[in-house]
């Protein structure tokens, strides 16, 4: 079966796409970044090398320290999915931070954002 489209995109190129959305909201790229580290694991640097490096969307998790023990209690809908009932667990991380960065942008607080 054929992968994905989306695990094959660069993380660099969707990371500004998730920092702006923030922006737009008067939220900050710190957020932003605290959000990513929190659900993956990656310090400052681990994440900004993942960055740099390109790393497609797959290998970005792939390579993620860990997932956070509690990104099973994300729950919610993206795109019309909820998070919660995506099979796949590549797609469902994908998702995870989708929805987090929507809560960031809807205004949540950080404290309820990070479960």
């Amino acid at each position: 079966m054929p992968k994905h489209p989306v695990f094959e995109m660069k993380f660099a190129k969707v990371y500004p796409l998730y920092v702006q959305k923030a922006e737009r909201k008067n939220r900050t790229k710190k957020e932003v970044d605290q959000i990513i580290c929190w659900l993956t694991g990656y310090d400052s640097a681990g994440l900004q090398k993942q960055i740099k490096q390109e790393s497609d969307i797959e290998t970005f998790f792939a390579n993620a320290p860990r997932l956070h023990p509690n990104s099973a209690l994300i729950k919610g809908v993206v795109c019309g999915v909820r998070v919660e009932d995506v099979k796949d667990p590549l797609m469902q991380k994908v998702r995870y931070l989708d929805k987090l960065i929507d809560e960031l942008a809807k205004g949540k607080k950080i404290e309820k954002i990070l479960r």
